[in-house]
């Protein structure tokens, strides 16, 4: 009986493929097909990993984040 499985991975270099899960229950020869995964980004929408790593560190200190979440909470009154 064939079998086949639909994996995602990305090519390491031009011979190796790191799959993004393991393969169970299939052993020996295989036929491999290879096809371009190209995920759409919305027009406007910024990569979140990017933003992160564009973000300087430790700009604020924990007395301005706390200053800033106290005066955000007062504004939702008996909410």
């Amino acid at each position: 009986m064939e079998t086949a499985l639909i994996l995602r991975g990305r090519l390491s270099d031009s011979r190796h493929i790191e799959l993004d899960e393991p393969v169970a229950g299939m052993e020996g020869e295989v036929e491999v097909v290879l096809r371009s995964v190209v995920v759409p980004k919305r027009p406007g929408a910024i990569d979140v990993f990017e933003l992160i790593a564009a973000t300087v560190p430790g700009t604020r200190s924990k007395e301005d984040i706390d200053g800033q979440l106290a005066e955000e909470r007062g504004s939702w009154g008996d909410r």
